[in-house]
């Protein structure tokens, strides 16, 4: 009997996880409920299915520039980078082995309060390199050139 290759287990792993989390996430429902932008943030980016599977697609395909919302438990706080631009930065582990550098522009958006063991949601721009890649543009555009990203801890989010 022929065996598998260990990457397409991996992407077979990975897109399975990711249906999973999707009908654990929005109560058993397969599709999750359309609901419009909240009060005063018109256009702003909803966690949907679509955003999730970026993520997943960025990291099987190692592919660079991709917008992507996820979330996943930090693993490792890392010390802020110093020189300017100032970037806040964890590890955080999205799927079961597989862990993302996030950094944040602490000269452009608020500090966040994470710890290790929380669970972060976020809205970026991805990255790949040879660690499993890099989250950014974790806050509003200040020129408007991008729609933006954000970081969520606890039910607040930081942008």
């Amino acid at each position: 009997m022929r065996r598998l290759p260990p990457r397409l287990i991996a992407t077979l792993v990975l897109l399975l996880l990711i249906w999973v989390f999707r009908i654990w996430r929005h109560g058993g429902e397969e599709t999750p409920p359309r609901q419009g932008p909240p009060a005063g943030e018109a256009s702003q980016p909803s966690r949907d299915a679509a955003a999730v599977d970026a993520l997943a697609r960025a990291v099987r395909e190692q592919r660079s520039g991709v917008w992507v919302e996820g979330s996943g438990r930090i693993v490792h706080l890392l010390p802020d980078d110093r020189e300017p631009p100032r970037h806040q930065r964890c590890l955080a582990e999205i799927l079961q082995g597989h862990t993302i550098k996030i950094s944040h522009n602490i000269d452009l958006a608020p500090r966040v309060p994470w710890r290790k063991g929380q669970t972060v949601a976020f809205r970026g721009r991805f990255e790949w390199n040879d660690k499993g890649g890099v989250v950014h543009w974790t806050h509003k555009d200040p020129q408007g050139r991008h729609a933006g990203g954000w970081l969520e801890i606890d039910g607040t989010r930081y942008r």
